[in-house]
């Protein structure tokens, strides 16, 4: 054994205490997308899992702003100017973050791209526009974004996690 293999050894015997193993949960890249009025408006972000852990107020804390996802930040790109509750957004690409609260929820679109999900930067959000909260008819494992076309130029924007499904309308614009 080299020095180095031997020094993460005795690190690793100081993290796991003995008989119990490491736990490394992964939250896999997903894209979700949607056409609307002949618009494609694509999501790429992170899927983080319960695996039996308490999600929002404690791994998503309230009142902090939360990347959305894992990992990255969760990326919007849209071939159309939209109309996101009321606030208007012009295509392009954008950071979605959420400040999550027990009763409301904001969602914040960031003009960066790209960030690791700790550095989120205030001085570039667009623009923050409440969400609507419902609960889901079953509690969901997987965190997950729902994109969907309502028909015509309507749409929503969906974050499902746990027992919280936080909503938001959307329009595609002419």
């Amino acid at each position: 054994m080299t020095r180095l293999s031997i020094t993460l050894a005795a690190l690793a015997a100081l993290v796991v205490p003995p008989g119990a193993s490491a736990q490394r949960y992964t939250s896999p890249p997903v894209t979700t997308s949607a056409v609307i009025d002949g618009n494609h408006i694509s999501i790429d972000y992170y899927a983080p899992s319960m695996h039996g852990r308490k999600v929002m107020g404690n791994l998503v804390p309230y009142d902090e702003v939360w990347c959305t996802g894992a990992n990255w930040a969760t990326k919007i790109t849209t071939e159309a100017n939209l109309d996101i509750n009321g606030l208007k957004v012009p295509k392009g690409s954008y950071s979605i973050w959420t400040l999550p609260n027990e009763k409301q929820w904001m969602l914040i679109i960031n003009k960066q791209t790209g960030q690791f999900h700790l550095n989120y930067d205030q001085s570039q959000d667009f623009a923050r526009v409440k969400m609507n909260l419902k609960t889901p008819p079953s509690p969901v494992e997987t965190f997950k974004i729902d994109l969907q076309s309502s028909g015509g130029s309507k749409g929503t924007l969906s974050l499902l996690w746990e027992n919280t499904d936080a909503w938001v309308p959307i329009t595609v614009l002419h």
